[in-house]
C-alpha cells in the first residue's frame, strides 16, 4: 500500500505539473491569446496594424546614403553606404549633424548596418547586392574609447558565409547572400540577410572579436520582404527589424519573448510604416517604446521624391504591455509632451503620468469592442486611477489632447 501510494502520489504531481505548463498564445495583443498559457510556444496571430510617424528630420544632404542607426552616449549616431568613410553623431531632437568622425586606414565597400555592445560599435561592410559573390565580407569594430578621443580606431572581422559555395556573378538584386542587418549580444554577432529572391531572411552567427570565420547558418523566417536594419534589447528579449517591400513598403517586424538567441522562436508581428515610397535603412532605440527609423534619398522622377529623414516611432501601443511599462514621448512646437501608464497589468488601479503642458485632459478607457467603461479629466501631473470594479480583460486607455495614440491596459 505504501507503494502504491507513493506511485500515487508521483503521479498527482507529475498532472499537477503537466497542467500548470500550458503551451500557448501568452501575448494579450493577439487575436488568439490564451489567458491559461504559461509558455509561450511562438504560435501568436496578430490583427494588421500600421503605424504613422510622430515627427520627421530631413537629414543634411551629406547623410544621402544613410544606412544605419545607433543610440550611444545621448546621440544618434549613423554612416553612409557609398564610398564615405566618416562616423556622424546627430542632434536626437534635430538630426543635425554634431560631429564628423573620419576612420583611417578602412575604407567603405558597402558599409550597411552599425550595431553596439558596451565597449565596441560595429560597422557591417557586407552589402553584397551587386552579383552576391563577395568574397571580402567584413565587421568593422571601433572602440568607443577611441571615438569619445576623437580618433576612431578600428580592427576587422572577416567572414563568409558558411552554405554559401557558389560565387558565380548572379546580377545586380538577384541574390539571397545580401545583407543589411546585425545585432550584438555579449558573446556573438548575429546577421539578419536581405534575401532579393526568396523575400525572407536568415540568421547567421559569428564571434564578435577580430579573425576570419565561417558564419553559421541558424534559422530563418519568411518576411515577406527585405531586411534593411535591426535593434537589439538583450535584456528584454526584443529585436526589431525594418525593411521594405519590393514596392519601397516600408515596414517593423517586432521579435520579442523568444527563447534564446532563437528570436523566431516567440512573438513575430509586422507592422506597416506609413511612408509609401521610403527606403528605410536604419533603426534603433533605448528603451523598446521610442524608436528612430531612417531612410536614404530615393527619387522616381516626375512622381516621387523623398528625401534623407529621421522619424519617431511610438510603439507603446504594440510593446507597452510586453515591456511593463507604457510610455509617449512626442514633440510639438520644440516642445516635449510625454505621458505614461503603469502598472501593466493592473489589479485595483493604474497611475496615468503626463507632462504638465498635456494638462487639464480628457482620458477614455475602452474596451477590446470599443465600448467606453470608464471616463475623465486629468488635471494633475500624475493621476490614479481606480479600476477595480473592471473585470479581467484587455482595455485601451486614451488621452484626447495631442496625443492619438492609445495605450493597450490589462486588468487581471
Amino acid at each position: 500500500m505504501k507503494k502504491q501510494g507513493f506511485i500515487l502520489l508521483l503521479l498527482l504531481l507529475f498532472m499537477q505539473h503537466s497542467y500548470a505548463q500550458i503551451s500557448g498564445c501568452t501575448d494579450p495583443m493577439a487575436s488568439n491569446y490564451n489567458t491559461a498559457a504559461t509558455i509561450n510556444d511562438g504560435s501568436c496571430v496578430y490583427s494588421n496594424a500600421s503605424v504613422t510617424p510622430v515627427s520627421s528630420n530631413i537629414l543634411d544632404s551629406i547623410l544621402s546614403e544613410t544606412s544605419g542607426l545607433i543610440i550611444w552616449n545621448n546621440y544618434l549616431w549613423t554612416h553612409n553606404d557609398n564610398s564615405d568613410t566618416n562616423l556622424y553623431s546627430l542632434d536626437t531632437a534635430t538630426a543635425v549633424i554634431v560631429q564628423t568622425l573620419p576612420l583611417s586606414g578602412v575604407q567603405n565597400n558597402d558599409w550597411e548596418d552599425i550595431a553596439q555592445d558596451s565597449n565596441y560599435i560595429y560597422i557591417g561592410d557586407f552589402g553584397n547586392n551587386g552579383n552576391g559573390n563577395r568574397t571580402d565580407l567584413k565587421i568593422l569594430r571601433i572602440a568607443k574609447t577611441s571615438v569619445l578621443m576623437g580618433s576612431p580606431i578600428a580592427d576587422t572581422i572577416n567572414f563568409s558565409y558558411a552554405d554559401q559555395t557558389d560565387f558565380t556573378p548572379a546580377g545586380a538584386n538577384n541574390t539571397d547572400y545580401d545583407c543589411e542587418a546585425l545585432i550584438v549580444t555579449h558573446d556573438s554577432i548575429f546577421l539578419f540577410t536581405k534575401q532579393w529572391v526568396s523575400q525572407k531572411t536568415s540568421v547567421y552567427a559569428l564571434p564578435k572579436i577580430p579573425g576570419t570565420y565561417s558564419a553559421q547558418l541558424k534559422t530563418g523566417y519568411d518576411v515577406s520582404g527585405l531586411i534593411t536594419g535591426a535593434t537589439y534589447l538583450e535584456s528584454k528579449r526584443l529585436v526589431v527589424l525594418c525593411g521594405y517591400s519590393s514596392l519601397l513598403q516600408p515596414f517593423i517586424y517586432l521579435l520579442y519573448d523568444f527563447s534564446g538567441y532563437n528570436f523566431f522562436s516567440g512573438n513575430k508581428r509586422k507592422i506597416s510604416v506609413s511612408l509609401p515610397f521610403y527606403q528605410t535603412e536604419g533603426i534603433a532605440t533605448a528603451n523598446g517604446l521610442k524608436y528612430y527609423l531612417s531612410n536614404e534619398y530615393f527619387t522616381q522622377p516626375p512622381f516621387v521624391t523623398n528625401e534623407q529623414k529621421v522619424h519617431i516611432l511610438d510603439l507603446s501601443p504594440y510593446l507597452g504591455i510586453y515591456l511593463n511599462y507604457s510610455m509617449l514621448s512626442i514633440s510639438e512646437n520644440n516642445s516635449e509632451l510625454s505621458m505614461r501608464m503603469y502598472p501593466n497589468p493592473a489589479n485595483d488601479f493604474i497611475i496615468i503620468e503626463v507632462s504638465k503642458n498635456l494638462l487639464p485632459s480628457d482620458y477614455m478607457i475602452t474596451d477590446s469592442a470599443g465600448k467606453i467603461v470608464m471616463s475623465g479629466k486629468l488635471s494633475e501631473e500624475k493621476s490614479k486611477i481606480r479600476i477595480k470594479k473592471m473585470r479581467s480583460g484587455l482595455y485601451y486607455l486614451s488621452v484626447n489632447k495631442n496625443l492619438k495614440q492609445s495605450f493597450a491596459v490589462i486588468r487581471q
